[in-house]
């Protein structure tokens, strides 16, 4: 499995970067604890943790060939770590000593190191409670230690103090966040590169939709010029509209940036200027009003919708504005105030219309009923708006996040 691969290989690699550290960690502090023995002078206390942290983690270390077990052996140098840097900053000077930044180092360095484990964040919570202990000794009341650091060597005991912390704090924080960055760049870098490929890769498959349904449309076309005047004929241009409607949708996603979501004035302004074109000729008395604010719908949406606006356009054109006569159809679409991610729509014409007792239940119209099925898909409500001259409907939906069912 991908996952449990990447994870085997992380914690190879913490393994290996904590092993090499406290390698290097374990003789440093053997040779830090014989140079303040031997050569500064300071020979209570603190050179013994020092040393005695070097050789007890290095048979850790070498415990850990025989049974395998990253876990013990990351505690059990982590708390010896610990210990060591409490007593060495309680007898050299406290609060105020240079390898008191040993012991945030240490514990820090073990949470980094594995951090997917409880006992990171337990040696966290740690750190505090010790710098309190060791600010305790400021308290005369309360002071149980002194400072074993002679005056003449306290310079050279700080440099390498903070030599030691410099060198833990770049082989633990600093080859473990460049890492991290160096995983974050390159992962950031192939993320954008798959965006990339698969944005094409839809924008080839909406192309392809296309000019399949356009193939379909010619197809229909081609039928409909060899079909004698009828209803036979009429069903064919119809059905052709509605495959250039949902046709257009997958051009205008093709063609933009945004290959999920399409601006749906544009669409509806080219759609209509088809419909008025392929009923009424390019010559027409059709005035076209569209009112559609800056609003983007999905693919899932769009196209339901874009069908109804067909339906609804073509029986205007066919049956509300009868031949050359002028005549007005409107478009509004604008966000419901009240609902979230609802619409309502407003379309129209001002043409003669058709009795209010005909609806999509008793009507042989398949154009009425298929604004109601769609509607339906769109999981809203239509009405007609009897205020106003020729059919007027209102239409409230919702935004569909996901895949439509087949319409019924």
């Amino acid at each position: 499995m991908p996952g449990f691969t990447i994870d085997k290989e992380r914690l190879q690699d913490k393994t290996k970067l904590f092993l090499r550290v406290n390698y290097t960690t374990s003789i440093i502090s053997i040779l830090f604890g014989i140079l303040c023995y031997f050569l500064l002078g300071i020979t209570e206390v603190v050179p013994f943790p020092l040393m005695a942290f070097g050789i007890l983690n290095l048979i850790n270390l070498q415990y850990f060939k025989i049974h395998k077990k990253i876990l013990p052996t990351f505690n059990f140098s982590s708390i010896l770590g610990l210990i060591s840097s409490f007593i060495v900053t309680l007898y050299s000077g406290g609060i105020h000593s240079p390898f008191i930044f040993m012991i945030p180092i240490v514990a820090f360095g073990g949470f980094i190191i594995i951090n997917s484990s409880r006992y990171g964040k337990i040696y966290l919570n740690v750190i505090p409670v010790l710098i309190i202990l060791i600010f305790s000794q400021t308290i005369p009341e309360l002071k149980i230690t002194e400072n074993v650091i002679p005056e003449s060597s306290s310079a050279v005991f700080g440099l390498v103090s903070v030599l030691f912390s410099v060198f833990i704090l770049g082989n633990t924080f600093g080859k473990s966040l460049l890492k991290t960055y160096n995983a974050l760049y390159t992962s950031k870098k192939v993320m954008a590169i798959q965006v990339h490929e698969k944005e094409n890769l839809l924008k080839e498959v909406h192309h392809r939709v296309k000019n399949n349904l356009q193939t379909v449309s010619s197809l229909l076309s081609l039928q409909s010029r060899n079909t004698e005047s009828g209803p036979m004929k009429g069903l064919l241009k119809g059905t052709q509209n509605r495959v250039i409607a949902m046709a257009m949708v997958h051009e205008m996603l093709y063609m933009r940036n945004d290959i999920s979501h399409i601006e749906y004035n544009s669409y509806v302004q080219e759609l209509s200027e088809y419909l008025i074109r392929s009923i009424k000729g390019i010559d027409n008395n059709v005035d076209l009003k569209i009112d559609i604010p800056d609003i983007k719908l999905g693919i899932d949406t769009a196209i339901p919708l874009g069908l109804l606006i067909n339906e609804a356009l073509t029986n205007a054109l066919k049956y509300g504005i009868e031949g050359e006569e002028k005549g007005q159809i409107h478009i509004k679409l604008q966000k419901d105030s009240e609902k979230e991610n609802c619409y309502i729509l407003e379309i129209g014409d001002n043409g003669i219309g058709f009795p209010e007792t005909i609806n999509y239940k008793n009507t042989k119209s398949l154009g009425l009923k298929l604004i109601h099925n769609l509607t339906r898909q769109l999981r809203g409500t239509i009405e007609r708006d009897a205020s106003k001259k020729g059919t007027n409907y209102i239409v409230k939906f919702q935004e569909i996040k996901q895949q439509l069912a087949p319409i019924e």
